[in-house]
């Protein structure tokens, strides 16, 4: 294994201003059971974006435009690999979603109620996207 790697997550908020999450499952080796959003790590030399993108269409069946990134995570997982992740907000091309084994269930949920549901470690980029791109403050 690599001991280090790049991530891409998508935050992706439709017209709606609800969020989409997923459910890792609880048998997942890093962070079982949470709520979260879909990504994961990129190919060595890939494009972030087109990555990003790939990402997306695999873990929830949906394509995407990426529109503003969000934030960058700097942490080491449980199994010692180090990871550089960058968030992206992100527009949905439907509402249709389709998860991968990955996760178990997914979910849109209205902004207000994510910073409740999601993992501590993405709360801040649901307080930016509201803070920022829904009431424009």
């Amino acid at each position: 294994m690599d001991a280090f790697r790049i991530a891409v997550k998508s935050f992706i908020v439709n017209k709606d201003n609800e969020v989409l999450l997923v459910r890792r499952r609880d048998n997942d080796p890093h962070k079982p059971g949470v709520w979260e959003v879909p990504g994961g790590r990129l190919e060595p030399g890939e494009d972030p974006f087109e990555g990003l993108k790939r990402e997306t269409e695999e873990e929830a069946g949906i394509g995407i435009e990426i529109l503003n990134p969000l934030k960058i995570h700097h942490f080491t997982r449980e199994d010692g690999q180090k990871i550089t992740m960058i968030t992206f907000l992100c527009r949905p091309d439907s509402r249709s979603v389709s998860i991968s084994n990955e996760h178990t269930h997914h979910e849109w949920v209205k902004l207000d109620k994510a910073e409740s549901k999601i993992c501590p470690e993405f709360r801040e980029e649901i307080g930016i996207i509201r803070r920022y791109f829904v009431t424009g403050k």
